[in-house]
């Protein structure tokens, strides 16, 4: 049974480096979001906003997380999502899916990464060999991305 039922949300600059439980600290400048574990074991948990980790969606009154907070390094290996400010408990994972997460995880940056590099050197298309594993769509935003960047 999850501790904290509903998380508060604050919008910071910075992160405390005590943290309230029940609160979920959200940093804009830095792309993240900070919480203590939903569990209460008082963990620290850490969710990066990137496009191969996690996205916060805030709606004016709630926040939300996507995926779900899997804390598999920690000692508690509590399993969550955060949907609307509400803390919901997700299954236990067995080590096997586990691993094929980290694997999904890694594999999923690699893709991205290798992306990036392809629209910053101006090579769009794959190398002999490779699949694409990105949209059309997701290549243009990219690029769109790029040239903003590159306005600074």
């Amino acid at each position: 049974m999850m501790r904290d039922q509903t998380l508060e949300h604050r919008f910071v600059r910075n992160v405390p480096r005590e943290l309230d439980p029940g609160v979920l600290y959200i940093a804009m400048e830095y792309a993240t979001a900070v919480h203590s574990c939903c569990c209460g074991c008082g963990d620290r948990v850490v969710t990066p906003f990137t496009p191969t980790d996690w996205r916060m969606t805030f709606d004016g009154e709630s926040v939300s997380l996507h995926p779900s907070v899997g804390n598999w390094n920690q000692k508690c290996r509590s399993h969550y999502v955060i949907q609307r400010s509400r803390v919901l408990e997700a299954g236990s994972w067995t080590n096997a899916q586990i691993e094929a997460e980290r694997l999904r995880d890694k594999t999923a940056k690699a893709a991205h990464y290798r992306e990036q590099n392809e629209v910053q050197t101006g090579n769009s298309w794959p190398t002999e060999g490779a699949a694409s594993t990105t949209s059309a769509a997701q290549k243009i935003w990219s690029r769109v991305k790029s040239w903003f960047v590159s306005l600074r």
